[in-house]
């Protein structure tokens, strides 16, 4: 049976919402083990772990390099996917979620150098609260079971998926250390390969993944960081099916990010939670708690996402550039915005990023931990006061 584009695309945008739906609560499950375990007799053996070396790079590396590579290819997958034949394959359905993303980008960034403005050296850190947690807040919003519109989840998805291409520009643009040159031309000739197997019209994987993992070495050696090599990847994985297999959801680019949705969202992500949410709260006196770097990415998120998210959004439907989500009120379109200052797992990604000293890194950890926290609870809050009647949710569901 041949399935339409349109249909592919929904229903893998709702396989895509269930999977991260369940990948959101194991991740809450990771990192309240690894906080568990950060401040427990077994402290030295969880920090001695991440730093094992294993082929030349600690666990830590690996995690964070090698497998966080996986998940930007899938962030990839799902962008271009979404761009070409889902939700956001038009200007009407991108103009929302992006003037949302936009806002949600812009305003966390501000709050956090407002908050830092006089101490220079915490001031690379400001796209830490920047990014959402897209496995986090649709986690929560799992719980909140059917006091969610569908709309909502769609938007929240969209949203996020918008989110993640501005943070990856953000790091490949700001995150970037010294460039080797010999490596970035290694990485331009086999992306090259890899838009010729494309254009051949190749639609096999393996030799794709192949090529890939090449170009990731070569990322790894230029100083470009190694992570944005998935996501390149992924933009010359063919969306189109072949021939032989003209169903929609034979495609390459289907296939691959349906293989590799779960690997991710029940392996990826909660190994990169539970290895880089382990924060020794022993440190954690009023200092740490009151430190600029914290106060910057708590406030951030709290604060900064859900004004810069429901501002926009309010801006874009009450000019008339935008429609509001189907079936959803003003309490309930803010309550997502204010999960969208959940910033898990990019914000920490970020913060590897942007410091190298252990203390503003747990600084902003713990203000990343709390930011999220508040702003699930937040979200939560304003869901629970926005309860509809039972018809609505009835016709929501249908």
């Amino acid at each position: 049976m041949t399935t339409s584009p349109r249909n592919g695309a929904i229903s893998a945008l709702r396989a895509f919402l269930r999977s991260e739906s369940a990948g959101g609560l194991l991740l809450m499950g990771a990192a309240a083990l690894a906080l568990i375990i950060a401040n427990s007799p077994l402290t030295e053996e969880y920090f001695h772990l991440l730093h094992v070396e294993v082929a030349g790079l600690s666990l830590a590396h690996w995690v964070n390099d090698g497998l966080m590579a996986v998940f930007f290819l899938l962030v990839g997958l799902e962008i271009k996917r979404e761009m070409v034949d889902g939700e956001l394959s038009t200007w009407s359905r991108r103009v929302l979620p992006g003037v949302a993303a936009l806002g949600g980008m812009i305003a966390p960034a501000l709050v956090y150098v407002i908050v830092n403005r006089d101490t220079p050296a915490n001031l690379r850190g400001w796209a830490i609260p920047a990014a959402t947690d897209i496995a986090f807040a649709l986690g929560v919003l799992s719980l909140l079971g059917s006091r969610v519109p569908g709309s909502l989840k769609i938007f929240l998805a969209a949203l996020a998926i918008i989110d993640d291409l501005g943070a990856i520009l953000i790091i490949a643009l700001f995150y970037t250390s010294d460039i080797a040159l010999w490596a970035l031309g290694g990485a331009a000739a086999t992306l090259a390969v890899l838009i010729a197997l494309n254009r051949f019209k190749v639609t096999i994987l393996w030799p794709y993944l192949i090529v890939g993992a090449v170009l990731w070495f070569f990322f790894l050696k230029s100083g470009v960081h190694a992570t944005l090599a998935g996501v390149i990847l992924a933009m010359t994985i063919p969306i189109k099916a072949s021939p032989a297999r003209p169903d929609d959801d034979h495609s390459p680019l289907h296939r691959l990010e349906h293989a590799l949705n779960p690997w991710v969202a029940y392996l990826v992500v909660p190994v990169f939670g539970f290895a880089n949410a382990g924060v020794w709260l022993g440190q954690a006196g009023p200092d740490v708690l009151t430190a600029p770097a914290t106060l910057g990415a708590e406030l951030g998120l709290f604060l900064g996402k859900p004004l810069g998210v429901g501002l926009f959004s309010f801006a874009a439907i009450k000019l008339g550039l935008a429609k509001k989500p189907t079936g959803a009120s003003w309490l309930q379109l803010f309550g997502v915005s204010a999960l969208c200052g959940i910033g898990f797992t990019m914000s920490l990604f970020i913060n590897n990023l942007a410091f190298s000293t252990p203390l503003l890194q747990d600084e902003t950890k713990i203000g990343v931990l709390m930011g999220s926290l508040l702003s699930a609870l937040l979200g939560w809050l304003m869901f629970s006061l926005g309860r509809k009647p039972a018809k609505l949710l009835a016709d929501d569901a249908a």
